[in-house]
């Protein structure tokens, strides 16, 4: 998920108050911390700062790289977060689907998740999905693929620099000047269910000095999922503690407990899914017979590749 300075609107051209205004108060649900030097603002109204780094995030869902793309909801539910803390406004979201040597049981060809994820957002004016980690040759570590996105958010970013740069002044309106003078470095943060940090304890899934970067240099975005206690997850552990400052839990008031993996079994045993996903999502299964009981056998027994890499003994972890 990429998000801007409040300030930006939603379109997309930047645009910086000629006065700073104080961060909105947190919406109740909000457990992230506020900006710092921040204050309630009395009008209601949000923006940074002038001179405030401008800001980006983008994120990645896995372990969990669910097939079906029931998640549109579950961003949904960050932009809105985000965007009601004053502190940012969310431009992007991004969805990336995880290779295909992941290992993950019943994990259908990259191809058909990215088809399906396009035709589910086909309606979303801000979250698009990337293919850039299941086009690798391998299974790509988390790190690895947040370090990527925030390259190409670099990139971009000195592109417009530069755009700007070599504009003529009088082409230049107010908007454009401000933004150019006052944009900063992007920011990413990893979006995930609460349950998302438990993995973490998994032996061999995670390497230490991955779990730090993530939650020390891009932080997270975790939403609250039914049977999961984010907050005694970060207790639990000393790491997820000292940087529990960049880890934002977010309160889901409307409950949504669609499962990935109980759409697929009634797929499998031929119930209708009507509702639960897109019209254009069904008719593509049903096309290309995606979700039966082969391919939920598929990769059954195996190890994830992470696990694979330690040459360790554990137990497939399955949603």
């Amino acid at each position: 998920m990429r998000c801007l300075p409040r300030s930006l609107p939603r379109g997309g051209r930047p645009a910086v108050s000629a006065q700073g205004q104080a961060a909105m108060p947190q919406p109740q649900g909000w457990q992230g911390p506020r900006q710092r030097g921040a204050s309630p603002g009395a009008s209601g109204t949000a923006g940074p700062r002038r001179g405030q780094p401008r800001l980006s995030c983008t994120a990645r869902h896995q372990p969990g790289s669910r097939e079906i793309p029931v998640q549109v909801r579950f961003l949904k539910s960050k932009q809105n977060s985000l965007d009601h803390t004053g502190r940012y406004q969310v431009i992007e979201g991004i969805m990336s689907p995880v290779n295909d040597s992941y290992g993950k049981k019943g994990l259908v060809s990259a191809r058909h998740r990215i088809a399906m994820a396009k035709l589910a957002l086909e309606t979303s004016d801000w979250i698009r999905v990337d293919p850039w980690e299941s086009e690798q040759e391998t299974w790509t570590e988390t790190v690895k693929v947040l370090r990527h996105h925030y390259n190409e958010s670099l990139r971009l970013l000195q592109s417009k620099k530069e755009f700007m740069k070599n504009k003529q002044p009088t082409e230049r309106s107010t908007e454009d000047s401000l933004s150019y003078q006052h944009s900063g470095l992007p920011e990413l943060k990893l979006l995930c269910g609460a349950d998302f940090l438990q993995t973490f304890k998994t032996p061999n899934l995670w390497k230490e000095e991955h779990i730090k970067e993530i939650v020390e240099k891009f932080g997270l975005v975790c939403i609250s999922r039914a049977g999961s206690d984010p907050a005694q997850y970060i207790n639990e552990s000393d790491l997820l503690t000292k940087f529990q400052h960049n880890i934002f839990l977010v309160k889901e008031w409307i409950q949504n407990e669609i499962s990935a993996t109980q759409i697929r079994y009634a797929l499998c045993r031929g119930l209708s899914v009507k509702y639960l996903i897109p019209d254009s999502v069904i008719s593509y299964i049903a096309q290309h017979n995606i979700y039966t009981e082969e391919s939920e056998r598929k990769n059954e027994g195996d190890l994830l590749q992470p696990l694979k890499l330690c040459n360790t003994t554990v137990n497939p972890l399955n949603d």
